[in-house]
């Protein structure tokens, strides 16, 4: 809880709330600012899906990027094409972006790329000594205005980055790196690039119930009904399979898995 307490107990030991909620339980105690309180008209077993992965990929192109969202006009690279990267081409869309080019080293993901809106895919592990960095400014005449990270790998993040424009380009994170893990870049680029370059930490990219958060829940759930949001989810699995279904997802082809269960929130809004 963020007072430092947890309301879990097990065998008289106290149990932590997973990233503050604890959602894989069957009920929880919530702080009133993780909650946020949706139409009754969104289906509940999409709706989880707003929480954490559309919002921070929605909210990272409208919100974090720039100054308030990205531009109209702007040319943008995502690096992962799931739950996330889907999210933040879907809010480039939105803002105008006119290229927006998917990277990921999965090819079935072109298709659900370009459902989602982006206008060209780029697949790492077929473009031979080339790397992503040059294709990137190659098909951006030097260099992306923007480019975003959905995978949480340090080695993609130095690629977002240096995929940049010098002078303006700007990489958001939204990917959580491994403990201890850090970015590094080329050497020659540590007073061009990466000086010129903003790289912005976008922690679940403003997608927090605070004001911020608040507001891109009610964009997407304004038009929940027809978002396309609503393909995303590839099965479905109930709360006693959570470790099957993890796994499930790591060894397919998985977008996103939704898990059917009853929660009962404190401090909340309703049981779902």
């Amino acid at each position: 809880m963020p007072d430092g307490t947890s309301r879990f107990k097990c065998k008289g030991k106290d149990l932590l709330h997973f990233m503050g909620t604890s959602t894989f339980s069957q009920y929880t105690v919530v702080a009133d600012i993780s909650v946020v309180k949706i139409t009754e008209k969104a289906p509940m077993d999409r709706t989880c899906l707003l929480g954490c992965g559309i919002t921070t990929g929605y909210g990272a192109a409208i919100i974090s990027a720039g100054n308030g969202g990205i531009e109209k006009g702007s040319n943008v690279a995502v690096f992962g094409v799931g739950c996330v990267g889907l999210s933040v081409i879907q809010g480039c869309v939105k803002n105008g972006a006119t290229q927006i080019i998917a990277i990921d080293v999965n090819p079935s993901k072109e298709e659900w790329a370009k459902k989602f809106g982006a206008t060209h895919f780029v697949n790492p592990t077929k473009l031979g000594e080339q790397t992503i960095q040059e294709k990137l400014v190659e098909m951006t005449d030097g260099g992306c205005d923007y480019t975003f990270d959905c995978t949480g790998n340090v080695g993609v993040m130095r690629a977002a980055l240096e995929a940049c424009h010098k002078g303006w380009g700007e990489s958001i994170i939204i990917g959580v790196a491994a403990a201890g893990q850090e970015i590094a870049t080329r050497r020659e680029l540590s007073l061009t690039q990466v000086d010129l370059t903003i790289l912005t930490a976008s922690q679940h990219s403003n997608s927090s119930p605070d004001v911020a958060g608040r507001v891109v829940l009610s964009v997407v759930l304004r038009d929940v009904l027809s978002f396309p949001v609503l393909s995303m989810t590839t099965s479905r699995a109930a709360l006693r399979s959570t470790s099957s279904s993890h796994t499930g997802s790591r060894l397919t082809r998985s977008t996103k898995r939704s898990l059917t269960c009853r929660l009962v929130t404190a401090f909340g809004v309703s049981s779902a």
